[in-house]
């Protein structure tokens, strides 16, 4: 009778391991398929989204309104404006009236409005240059940049001066020789108010003010204001003579006018030019 009930206690204990156990494997099946499912719904709709396709460009969407949005680059569609100028591109541009830069730079602490304006900065400090030269394989970290460098190749300037015809590679170029005709000078120096038209000339400028010559001969010491009259300098210890005299054949170093006086007395001759201009 012992054995028995042991045998009986065995049994249940074995049949309800088993119901357990079919219960825990039931349970785990339809999380698996619950799973399956889910994964399966997600795929179709993963599935469904790549349907968002430009048909300008044949870039692609997760969601029809990032493709209306797209849309816009091609019609030129900029349906918000600013109620203060009248500008486009609202979102990014009231943060020209409010001062407000939520893009830092981690490394210098500088604001940015725009998230692509930062990692644009951030090349600066990390020296990663993404977009090379086909031509001669310099490399840049601005893809503008690059594009103005190609004209060196190309000898491409499209920017023409309205006033003389003169043509430039670079629309800034342009803009500071157009202060040759309006006669714009408006980098101020605060030391003597003399003004200038372009920053670098007003940074040079300075120097007489502070004493700063950051240019040095590393052969016998001398200072300079300006890298192109330390350039002028160093011919004295490599005997370098580039400018010959158009009437004589003669070499000399520019500007010591006592080298060839046939030289300064042609008013033909390009290298009489004033030393000050040559600068500019």
């Amino acid at each position: 009778l012992k054995e028995e009930s042991q045998e009986l206690d065995e049994t249940e204990e074995k049949d309800h391991y088993e119901k357990h156990h079919d219960f825990v494997t039931e349970k785990h099946n339809r999380s698996q398929t619950k799973k399956k499912v889910s994964l399966q719904k997600r795929a179709q709709k993963t599935g469904s989204r790549r349907r968002f396709t430009c048909k300008q460009c044949g870039k692609s969407f997760s969601q029809h309104e990032h493709l209306k949005i797209h849309m816009r680059i091609h019609t030129g569609e900029k349906p918000f404006t600013c109620q203060q100028c009248g500008k486009k591109n609202l979102r990014y541009h009231m943060r020209v009236h409010t001062g407000e830069k939520p893009f830092i730079c981690k490394h210098c602490g500088k604001g940015f409005t725009r998230r692509g304006s930062l990692e644009s900065h951030v090349r600066i400090h990390t020296g990663v240059k993404p977009y090379t030269c086909s031509q001669c394989g310099r490399s840049f970290t601005h893809r503008p940049t690059l594009n103005a460098h190609k004209r060196i190749h190309t000898g491409e300037k499209p920017y023409t001066c309205s006033q003389c015809g003169r043509s430039f590679d670079q629309l800034g170029n342009l803009n500071v020789h157009m202060r040759i005709h309006t006669g714009e000078n408006p980098f101020s120096c605060p030391q003597c108010e003399k003004s200038f038209s372009r920053k670098g000339n007003l940074e040079v400028h300075m120097r007489i003010h502070t004493g700063e010559s950051p240019y040095t001969c590393q052969l016998c010491g001398i200072s300079f204001t300006q890298k192109g009259n330390l350039n002028i300098h160093m011919r004295l210890h490599t005997g370098e003579k580039p400018f010959t005299c158009q009437l004589c054949t003669k070499t000399y170093l520019p500007f010591i006018k006592f080298e060839c006086c046939a030289a300064f007395s042609s008013p033909s001759n390009p290298m009489s030019t004033p030393f000050t201009d040559m600068l500019d």
